[in-house]
């Protein structure tokens, strides 16, 4: 799927079948429902997993647990916006 098939999805309001389980989460993040899209993510402890944790944290505005989520996942707080690490992300994970 491409970025803007994503995109589209997201305004149709039509989860895309076979999703990974991360654009998953960042797909209902962008349709508003961040409690949604952390579940989704909630028990994941790979690098992809606690990347996406982090940033939902960091959009929380809970900046400690966002940081401490970056560490586990080997990252660093960005000093993008939220919807330029949203799509940083999601692009990443389509290609």
């Amino acid at each position: 799927m491409s970025y803007d098939e994503f995109i589209l999805s997201i305004e149709n309001g039509t989860e895309p079948h076979g999703m990974s389980i991360y654009l998953q989460a960042l797909w209902w993040d962008a349709k508003g429902d961040w409690s949604r899209a952390h579940s989704v993510v909630d028990e994941l402890e790979d690098g992809t997993g606690c990347w996406v944790h982090a940033y939902l944290h960091r959009k929380e505005g809970d900046i400690s647990n966002a940081d401490y989520w970056y560490r586990k996942a080997g990252r660093k707080r960005p000093s993008l916006s939220l919807q330029e690490e949203w799509k940083t992300i999601a692009m990443e994970l389509l290609t």
